[in-house]
């Protein structure tokens, strides 16, 4: 068994065109902490995922700044913060289709729970590690950084109610409520201004034409105020003055 799982890690490896001079770094990356119920004596990646959060903040950090280099240190902030967290370390795992190569126990690993997000989230950033103890950090910005490109592309449907009500369940928010009233123009051409809640809290405003256009940009207000990488789309490639 180790040994057929060690042929098949490094068939996944090759196919993302990865290869190691310490194989062993993979094999650690892919092992989780339970499996050591099965094998006491293997090597887990809680150690690897240490070195692989603070080399991600860096790179994902780096990226942000030569890629968008008019936004501010506290935009560059929110937006890392978005694109490390564990939500997002694991839709970065399940693109790599990482899952079936990890090592666990038996302990449950169902898609959807909080257990099944935080084992692909700290495999990954393992992984992030081990390219970088092997390989160092150029290696891992060459790995990185088409991740987060298409973790960018992902977003430019513009969907912002859709995106924020996805991330409002996800943190067990419940459901954004949106209020919306015509606050002037004419007959023929109103103006509507909507404000977006969770839980109560105000998290966005937005004017418009109609009632979907302010909802709309409450959406992105509410985005742009939580950091997500979902307003990374619209007008952010433009150079600073």
């Amino acid at each position: 068994m180790p040994n057929n799982w060690k042929t098949k890690i490094r068939k996944w490896a090759q196919q993302f065109g990865l290869s190691f001079h310490r194989w062993e770094l993979l094999e650690e990356a892919l092992t989780h902490s339970s499996y050591r119920g099965i094998d006491p004596k293997a090597v887990d990646n809680e150690r690897l995922e240490f070195i692989g959060d603070a080399v991600l903040d860096l790179v994902v950090g780096e990226w942000l700044y030569h890629k968008f280099p008019h936004l501010p240190p506290r935009d560059l902030t929110n937006y890392r913060s978005a694109l490390v967290d564990r939500e997002q370390l694991a839709a970065f795992a399940e693109a790599l289709q990482l899952e079936p190569y990890v090592r666990r126990g038996w302990a449950n690993f169902s898609k959807g729970t909080p257990e099944y997000t935080r084992m692909l989230a700290d495999a990954f950033e393992a992984l992030i590690a081990a390219i970088y103890l092997d390989q160092g950090l150029k290696r891992v910005q060459q790995f990185v950084y088409p991740l987060l490109q298409q973790a960018r592309e992902k977003y430019k449907n513009n969907n912002y109610k859709g995106i924020l009500q996805e991330w409002s369940q996800k943190q067990g928010l419940g459901i954004p409520q949106y209020k919306s009233a015509q606050v002037g123009g004419t007959p023929d051409r109103p103006r509507f201004h909507a404000k977006v809640f969770i839980q109560g809290k105000l998290y966005g405003q937005g004017e418009g034409g109609s009632k979907r256009e302010a909802e709309k940009k409450a959406a992105r207000d509410a985005l742009e105020k939580i950091g997500h990488p979902a307003v990374l789309d619209e007008g952010m490639d433009q150079p600073s003055s």
